[in-house]
């Protein structure tokens, strides 16, 4: 497996200054930085659009990893890759057609995510994994920060980090929700490569530390 991959969430950022912040991350030694898109339709609460993600593009060289929490995603694909977009991550349940919506990421020259909530099974990307190249297994329901680390996840993350190897495929295997330094080597131990973490990064009075500490798990 690769070396782990911390990628904090802009949701947990301090929104008066948030290119500040962005950079503040990189220099601590983050890897990519994510971005969580909510529409108050898939998920309750509404974040930000392209236009946010386009603003910030200059403020940093770290990959720029787009979770859409939206429904339909197909039409705004375009329009993230645009803004600076490097990973764009939907899920199965936000349209009709998810080997479509993976090969329109691809043709925009992007990396295509796919993300599984507590209740999607793994089944569901059974058939895309050749076109796949980011899993992002949701460890609390989406739409939310500051839930709690949902330990049912850690069975899926294995059987993904399972289904990766035997695929032959390059495919990152990311967690999101409840990620801290405590929960951070479960997520390692059962085949996670890509933490995402959101106040146990922007919540903690060294980023540097915080950084090092979650990716100390390994």
């Amino acid at each position: 497996m690769s070396a782990i991959r911390i990628a904090p969430s802009l949701l947990a950022a301090d929104f008066t200054r948030l290119g500040e912040e962005v950079r503040a991350i990189e220099a601590a030694g983050a890897d990519w930085l994510h971005l969580d898109i909510m529409d108050g339709h898939f998920v309750p609460n509404i974040s930000f659009g392209p236009g946010l993600v386009k603003a910030l593009r200059p403020h940093s060289r770290m990959p720029f990893d787009v979770h859409l929490m939206i429904a339909p995603a197909d039409p705004y694909l375009a329009a993230f890759a645009e803004a600076g977009a490097d990973i764009i991550s939907l899920h199965p349940e936000a349209g009709p057609h998810l080997h479509r919506s993976l090969q329109t990421i691809r043709a925009l020259g992007r990396k295509a995510g796919v993300v599984l909530n507590p209740a999607t099974p793994v089944e569901s990307l059974a058939h895309v994994l050749d076109l796949t190249d980011l899993i992002l297994v949701m460890s609390v329901n989406p739409g939310f920060g500051g839930q709690s680390f949902l330990s049912s996840q850690l069975e899926k993350i294995a059987t993904l980090r399972r289904m990766i190897t035997q695929s032959g495929h390059e495919i990152a295997l990311q967690v999101d929700g409840g990620v801290t330094l405590k929960t951070a080597p479960d997520c390692i131990a059962a085949g996670a490569d890509v933490l995402v973490a959101g106040t146990a990064v922007f919540g903690a009075p060294d980023y540097a530390a915080a950084i090092a500490g979650l990716r100390g798990g390994a």
